[in-house]
């Protein structure tokens, strides 16, 4: 259920709506707007709720469609704008993310943190862990490459995004990180979320590469109804019949879930695609979509790379990118 508070309620009209709900056993989650102020109810039992629509300060009462309540808009009907260093995501720029697949080495890492901090980018991606489908592919440097990425964000200003793959990793991903990344592998690992939601720190919330909206939606849920609203999610295309490409990039994903969430939505061409020479138009089309940012695979020597080589930038292709990127969001009155 939802309680739309009239214009001009004033806060102590709020808490005695909260503290109402609180004597019936249900939580109150406040969302204020510019306009009106708007109490989401969550709880197995809301029937007494309706009777506040009988109070003047109540504009209405309004069942909740979806089965998500924390993170729809419905709950929140404006925009979240999560801050992290130089970025700001929700509020209408595009947050750009570039970095390794994999952390290999200093010498990797520093070089594609120097390119990005001249091109303006306020975020670094890099995995210490590595999530793969082979147990004799390189899985990451862990500890030692975390470490790496804090020296980037410390030489070069940049916010640090990595992936955290399991309860042990997250202990270390949430001391080095600024933003921790629950991949697709893990979007319905329903234990780890309820972790992540613990943390304090932003969480980048990717699609399970089978996963319907609904169930991506219900994945971030997890994670706010354990204490964490600052979620960022991230469409890497979703596995179908067509093997042309590493996956099928859902670009639909971005305006649909701008409707039905508050939450902030990037999108990853990398993984989407599979193939370099893909990445830079459909990163386009995806901040043609609406996208709030791009997750973006670089290397200095792609054709090196111990992880997704075949799908990462070289450095000047990373540059080429970020320009024409710039180009079309202030096309459509928005900048990087």
């Amino acid at each position: 259920m939802i309680v739309v508070m009239r214009p001009g309620t004033t806060e102590q009209d709020v808490e005695e709506i909260v503290a109402r709900l609180g004597q019936w056993g249900l939580k109150a989650h406040v969302s204020r707007g510019t306009e009106r102020t708007v109490i989401g109810v969550i709880g197995e039992r809301t029937e007494e709720v309706v009777r506040l629509a009988s109070l003047q300060t109540v504009e209405q009462v309004v069942p909740v469609r979806r089965p998500y309540k924390l993170v729809s808009r419905e709950f929140h009907p404006e925009n979240t704008v999560i801050r992290v260093g130089r970025a700001a995501f929700g509020t209408g720029e595009v947050v750009m993310m570039p970095g390794p697949c994999a952390v290999e080495s200093r010498e990797q890492v520093m070089a594609v943190a120097e390119l990005a901090r001249d091109l303006g980018c306020p975020v670094l991606r890099g995995g210490a862990y590595k999530p793969r489908t082979s147990p004799y592919s390189f899985q990451g440097l862990g500890v030692e490459g975390l470490r790496i990425l804090a020296e980037a964000r410390e030489r070069y200003g940049l916010a640090i995004i990595t992936e955290a793959v399991d309860h042990e990793s997250l202990k270390y991903v949430a001391e080095y990180a600024d933003i921790v990344q629950i991949g697709t592998r893990n979007m319905q690992n329903f234990e780890l979320l309820k972790a992540v939601g613990q943390i304090g720190r932003p969480v980048l919330l990717k699609r399970g590469m089978a996963a319907t909206i609904d169930e991506w939606l219900m994945a971030a849920e997890y994670v706010a109804a354990h204490g964490n609203p600052d979620i960022i999610l991230c469409e890497r295309g979703i596995r179908t019949y067509e093997p042309k490409t590493r996956n099928t990039l859902d670009l639909s994903a971005v305006p649909v879930l701008k409707q039905l969430t508050h939450l902030p939505v990037v999108v990853d061409p990398s993984h989407a695609t599979g193939q370099w020479s893909l990445v830079e138009p459909m990163a386009l089309a995806a901040v043609a979509a609406g996208a709030d940012g791009l997750l973006i695979e670089a290397h200095p020597n792609p054709a090196e790379a111990l992880s997704d080589g075949p799908q990462s930038l070289n450095l000047p292709n990373l540059t080429h990118l970020v320009e024409n990127v710039s180009r079309v969001a202030a096309a459509l009155g928005r900048r990087l």
